[in-house]
């Protein structure tokens, strides 16, 4: 059974991609779109004013406009997900009356950078991405600086909230597309123009993936408290969803979870489930600084410590990429 997680603290980037459903548009002074009057003016309310560009929209040369560029050449669409979702939390607190409520709330979310106990670092925390991050840092700190966060605003601070949002992070998949593809399955058609239409579907996405790679149903990033409080397990008893195409998340039950059970979900996707535990650990380690002891990974402590296949295919496909096309992609993943 699905339940909505009341949430204290979820936006995505583009406020007015995540209702899909909803027809009506509000659009205000500066042309950002909103769902509804209730909705612009709680980003009035809680964040916008902080960022409002004004006359400065389009200006190459404002602050959070050079941040933005910064972080599109370091990252696939939706290029601003995780850098912004870090400006908002700081036009949050500039915004709030009481500060100390939203420090509060967010100290709640993991923010360590690396894992001394297991001697795990965040893979953004490597040689290879040190001049990105502090390209990020000087922009992020010109255009955002409070005094109020000024931990935030160190070098060890910014890479603290950078792997904060790396970690905590939720992609928040609502897609148009996708609900069209449904009401086309439910249509009943001859055999024929069903295999036709079907055809077409599978080129589409086929199409579309060259673009979007990963993000094909994920149009901006959140942080959701109770769903990042959830643990991690390989064999799941719970995921999360978005099934009304909007921002709010749901946390569904896959089977049965009996009173005082742990509810866990999977911090890795279908596939990378499918892998070996050694390819599991290696993202997990990475990623989310911590050694997977989930059933299955126990049950398969025996195992050599070889790569999956899947994962010799893409690094074998990835040997002909240049140094910046490989820290692009890793910078993906954040």
């Amino acid at each position: 059974m699905a339940a909505p997680v009341d949430d204290m603290f979820s936006f995505c980037v583009d406020p007015g991609k995540v209702a899909g459903s909803v027809e009506v548009r509000f659009i205000d002074s500066i042309k950002v779109m909103y769902c509804s009057s209730e909705c612009r003016q709680a980003a009035a309310d809680q964040y916008h004013r902080a960022l409002c560009l004004g006359p400065s929209q389009e200006d190459p040369d404002h602050p959070i406009n050079k941040l933005k560029d910064a972080w599109r050449s370091m990252h696939y669409p939706p290029e601003t997900s995780s850098i912004m979702l870090m400006a908002r939390m700081v036009a949050l607190v500039k915004q709030a009356k009481d500060k100390a409520h939203w420090q509060k709330l967010f100290s709640h979310f993991c923010s360590r950078a690396a894992n001394e106990e297991e001697e795990i670092a965040h893979k953004l925390l490597g040689e290879q991405f040190r001049g990105q991050l502090a390209l990020l840092h000087s922009l992020f700190r010109a255009a955002l600086y409070d005094d109020h966060l000024s931990r935030w605003f160190v070098p060890e601070g910014f890479r603290s909230l950078f792997a904060l949002v790396g970690t905590n992070g939720q992609g928040i998949g609502t897609s148009s597309l996708s609900q069209w593809v449904h009401a086309c399955d439910a249509l009943e058609l001859p055999a024929q123009q069903r295999e036709h239409l079907d055809s077409f579907i599978d080129q589409l996405y086929k199409d579309i993936e060259k673009e979007t790679g990963d993000f094909l149903n994920c149009e901006g990033s959140g942080l959701f408290m109770l769903q990042s409080s959830c643990n991690h397990s390989c064999i799941p008893n719970a995921e999360a969803s978005f099934p009304d195409n909007n921002f709010l998340l749901h946390l569904s039950a896959l089977n049965d979870i009996n009173p005082g059970e742990e509810i866990c979900i999977s911090y890795l996707d279908c596939c990378q489930r499918d892998r070996s535990r050694h390819s599991r650990h290696k993202i997990l380690r990475e990623n989310y600084l911590f050694v997977c002891s989930c059933p299955k990974c126990v049950s398969q402590m025996d195992e050599l410590d070889v790569t999956s296949e899947e994962e010799e295919e893409e690094e074998g496909e990835a040997e002909g990429e240049t140094e910046g096309d490989e820290m692009e992609d890793e910078m993906t993943d954040v």
